[in-house]
């Protein structure tokens, strides 16, 4: 049996049609520039596509994401996350990274599921007026979806120093901070 290693090594050489932009030269964690599919709302849309492998890959599932926003019921709005069955549950050593971006996402966004939605807003609106729901995810793609919109698409997180936290954030900083309520003893 093939170390993870060697075939995260394999599966990142089987991308080579694919821009991967690795991070701090880690093949465990990169970007990869995805196309929308053709003949589908998404189609022309670039969006930059964060993966994260873990230690136990192939055997655990990675961790998908779009960076850029798009609007779909299976994609959250604003984590990027994807709620995507075979990655999350049904994942198979079998698989590879050429799956996730030649067969999963396009499946995905050509066909999605507004019957387990991330996105409440994209899922009625699917139901409700499907050619609404085209325009808008059409307004999504020329507005965040451009190759330049995914080229700075995260550029803004990727300083700590510009993240922010619910705990950092006080109106005044001369008042001492109070814990909301104390846990009783179990």
């Amino acid at each position: 049996m093939a170390s993870p290693r060697r075939r995260i090594e394999t599966d990142c050489r089987l991308m080579s049609d694919y821009e991967v932009t690795l991070v701090n030269d880690n093949m465990q964690e990169f970007f990869v520039r995805f196309k929308g599919p053709a003949e589908t709302p998404f189609e022309g849309g670039v969006w930059k596509v964060h993966v994260e492998l873990p230690e136990q890959y192939p055997y655990k599932s990675p961790s998908i994401g779009f960076v850029n926003r798009i609007f779909h019921p299976n994609i959250d709005e604003l984590s990027g996350s994807v709620c995507l069955d075979v990655i999350n549950q049904t994942w198979s050593p079998m698989y590879d990274m050429i799956n996730i971006f030649e067969v999963f996402l396009p499946q995905l966004l050509r066909y999605p599921n507004p019957s387990d939605p991330l996105n409440g807003e994209a899922a009625a609106l699917l139901l409700r007026d499907s050619k609404n729901y085209e325009v808008k995810v059409k307004d999504y793609v020329q507005k965040y979806a451009t190759k330049s919109a995914a080229d700075e698409a995260g550029a803004e997180s990727e300083d700590d120093d510009d993240l922010s936290s619910v705990g950092s954030y006080n109106d005044d900083d001369d008042e001492e901070v109070q814990p909301a309520g104390q846990m009783d003893d179990v």
